[in-house]
């Protein structure tokens, strides 16, 4: 076989998803025809370029060169025939919306050092479902939204969507909590505990947070709703006041301890959203270059996410 366009956005989609089915429901897909592809481009290349495990999939080493490469031609393929804008005739204005997601701080910084002739404005909206309609009724170009694993994004054929990454969901303590020195926590100790949680987002949260609790055998006695400055959060966490579920890039402040969550209950994905007939495809194509960049920059500053990468993924691949 030959490698086609088509068979690095698969190599591309598995990496983005974190498992073959989730990268077959975007690329609408089934699962066993995307799992017969990857066996044929990894024969062809010669070596596995994903570990299997219980939670999903991650590239091997060589396969993290590969998607990378992929990433590098599809990025290229879809400048093809694209001319930079002239001074008499400068770009629109990309009109971004996104939720609350760490990655979007580097996200722009790029974008903005990639396409500077490229004008940007940002509005910061909460809820995915709001999002979603916002993009829908024209009102926003582009978008970084969230969604959950069977609970994908759900819009028109106007919007198109793209996993920038999907993530484990941890747990922010205080540094004197009973569970502090634990490696990881298993949800059902935390049954006692108070707890901060954000409002509805329209996507599927908090729902999947008291499904998951209810899989545990208890339901949260105490539960203060939150939408507000992450230092004031991670403050009260600090002072006892309770515990929270947060993403796993999180840097926590002095006396508060972030931990993985024993057997990955809760995942959540982020991912790009944008109407085809207003955002051009390099420009797609640059954002999510941007935005997956930027969220390997947060991981690299995220001992925790790494300890329990290479643990979960060794024992994976044992």
């Amino acid at each position: 076989m030959e490698l086609e366009l088509r068979h690095l956005r698969v190599l591309c989609a598995i990496a983005d998803a974190g498992s073959v089915g989730r990268a077959a429901a975007q690329l609408g897909y089934s699962q066993p025809a995307v799992s017969t592809q990857l066996r044929r481009i990894e024969r062809h290349l010669g070596e596995p370029l994903f570990e299997r495990g219980p939670s999903g999939v991650r590239p091997t080493r060589y396969g993290a060169e590969v998607v990378e490469q992929a990433r590098d031609v599809l990025a290229r393929a879809a400048a093809i025939g694209h001319r930079p804008p002239s001074a008499a005739r400068p770009r629109r204005t990309l009109r971004l919306a996104a939720t609350n997601s760490p990655v979007l701080s580097g996200t722009l910084s790029r974008v903005r050092t990639r396409l500077p002739e490229l004008p940007l404005s940002v509005t910061s909206v909460y809820a995915s479902s709001r999002i979603v309609e916002l993009l829908e009724e024209g009102a926003v170009d582009a978008a970084i939204a969230a969604d959950y694993p069977g609970m994908e994004l759900r819009h028109s054929a106007a919007v198109r969507h793209r996993g920038i990454v999907t993530e484990p969901t941890f747990v922010a303590l205080p540094a004197r909590h009973r569970l502090r020195l634990s490696a990881q926590v298993q949800l059902a100790d935390l049954a006692d505990d108070a707890w901060f949680v954000t409002p509805d987002d329209g996507a599927g949260w908090p729902g999947v947070f008291y499904d998951a609790c209810a899989a545990a055998g208890f339901a949260p006695v105490t539960v203060h709703e939150w939408l507000g400055d992450q230092t004031q959060l991670q403050s009260m966490i600090a002072d006892g006041l309770g515990v929270s579920l947060v993403q796993p890039t999180l840097r926590p402040i002095p006396h508060v301890v972030v931990k993985p969550l024993a057997g990955s209950p809760l995942w959540c994905r982020y991912v790009l959203a944008w109407r085809p007939d207003t955002v051009a495809d390099d420009v797609v194509e640059t954002v999510f270059q941007s935005a997956t960049a930027a969220y390997r920059d947060l991981v690299a500053q995220a001992p925790h996410l790494r300890t329990w990468a290479s643990r979960t993924w060794s024992a994976a691949g044992a």
